[in-house]
């Protein structure tokens, strides 16, 4: 059996336990998460998420009002979907991982290898390569908020896209929705992004919002000609658009924006923040 270990852990998030829990708890409780714990009252809409995948002092406040939303679905969901953008540019343009299992902190999570080779089939352009995972923190970040919102017996896809490009996100969305209905899962969709980068606090929310509107109408087509247009540095606008393309061919008909902030909200400089956003894609 083959795990992939840790490459975030005491980075972006700590790496015991015990304090992995205290940062998810208080990234709930903060004053810019959601202010109360999961699980949230049970509700059956829920097809996927887009979550910020910065350290947890500085995104985890955002994030938590994903995985808020998420944990309605607990006891519910088989298989999370993960999609992130590929930051180092390392292995195969667009990959599932190779590992059975991933680890965190709070244990390990089961690979979804059914549905993960299903999606490869499925596709022209998607590799089974774990070189394109191992240093790769966008999709490992989520996962501890995953296992704290939704509890023991997950399975999920982690995918990584270097290859963002509108016609592979269409393809690889349209892969995962196919994938999905054939082999019978209830699938959770989370899309793992940062917004704008290392701009002024104002400028990085005004740009922001052309592309959150831009996601709102679920027009990936609009969401690349906006990101272009405004130069929003987000680096999973792929990502997105992957997991836009395969919710509503799994029935989603709107996006709701649950949270905006930055990292001058959460962190305290506004000189130049990273822009976070958490929205929740609904049936």
């Amino acid at each position: 059996m083959k795990v992939r270990r840790p490459a975030a852990a005491g980075y972006f998030y700590p790496a015991g336990r015990g304090d992995l829990e205290d940062a998810i708890r208080d990234s709930f409780l903060n004053p810019v998460g959601p202010g109360k714990l999961p699980p949230a009252p049970p509700r059956n809409d829920v097809i996927g998420v887009i979550s910020p995948h910065a350290g947890y002092a500085y995104s985890g406040p955002i994030a938590a009002h994903s995985y808020y939303m998420a944990s309605s679905l607990k006891g519910t969901v088989e298989t999370v979907v993960i999609t992130g953008p590929n930051h180092y540019g390392v292995g195969s343009g667009v990959a599932v991982t190779e590992s059975d299992m991933w680890e965190t902190p709070l244990g390990t999570v089961e690979v979804d290898r059914e549905l993960a080779r299903t999606i490869v089939d499925l596709s022209r352009i998607v590799d089974v390569d774990d070189a394109a995972h191992w240093r790769e923190h966008s999709v490992e970040v989520q996962v501890p908020f995953l296992q704290f919102s939704l509890g023991e017996g997950l399975r999920m896809v982690p995918i990584t896209m270097a290859l963002q490009d509108a016609l592979t996100a269409v393809e690889v969305g349209d892969a995962i929705a196919r994938a999905a209905k054939e082999v019978g899962r209830r699938v959770l969709l989370v899309a793992s992004t940062d917004f704008t980068h290392y701009e002024p606090y104002d400028e990085a929310y005004r740009r922001d919002a052309k592309a959150i509107e831009a996601i709102m109408s679920m027009d990936t087509s609009e969401l690349y000609r906006v990101v272009e247009k405004y130069r929003v540095s987000m680096c999973g606008y792929g990502p997105v658009a992957v997991t836009l393309t395969a919710a509503r061919a799994l029935g989603a008909t709107k996006v709701e924006l649950l949270k905006y902030a930055t990292s001058g909200d959460t962190a305290g400089d506004k000189g130049s923040v990273v822009g976070y956003g958490s929205l929740a894609i609904l049936s």
